[in-house]
């Protein structure tokens, strides 16, 4: 599958936010991806995420499947 602009933008957003940390939850990317003014599309899977903690692998993983 090619990687979309849409998801290359949320894998350059995730390197972003886990820099420095080795787990974030899914309300930090939440908070993370509107300061980062992610555009729409972005924000709505973001906000799909489902409630947790996540590792950078699994919420790239959580997010492709979304």
């Amino acid at each position: 599958m090619p990687v979309t602009d849409d998801f290359r933008e949320l894998t350059e957003f995730l390197d972003a936010a886990y820099d420095a940390q080795e787990r974030l939850s899914s309300g930090d990317l939440q908070r993370r991806a509107i300061a980062a003014d992610l555009p729409a599309e972005a924000l709505t899977r973001i906000d799909a995420l489902p409630e947790g903690e996540y590792a950078q692998d699994e919420a790239a993983e959580a997010l492709r499947s979304l």
